[in-house]
């Protein structure tokens, strides 16, 4: 094991290890991601590989977090549900949308 140095001042409260993909939660309420982005499972916007964490904007005081091979899910304090990446097989919940998601995008119940 390797202390991840870009958390230097954060404190990582839960954790999130998917295929190629890793997501951390910091005290703070922000989502850290990190690896292979295909399909926009990082949820920056694009499908580049991040080899450091880097802060997903958007996303505030989120509670919990959950990765899977190819999409991410985050829940924030007020139970508001947020998915990203592929959306095949409708696995992140936008109804017909079947298209990635290269940003988090709320799930509308």
């Amino acid at each position: 094991p390797k202390k991840i140095e870009a958390f230097a001042g954060q404190r990582v409260i839960a954790a999130s290890a998917g295929t190629k993909h890793s997501l951390a939660l910091t005290a703070d309420g922000a989502v850290w991601s990190f690896g292979d982005g295909g399909y926009g499972k990082l949820g920056h916007g694009n499908e580049q590989r991040q080899l450091m964490p880097k802060k997903i904007e958007g996303l505030l005081q989120v509670v919990a977090v959950s990765v899977q091979a190819h999409h991410t899910v985050a829940i924030a304090a007020d139970g508001a549900v947020f998915a990203w990446g592929k959306g095949e097989h409708g696995c992140l919940g936008h109804g017909e949308d079947p298209s990635n998601q290269l940003r988090p995008k709320k799930i509308e119940a």
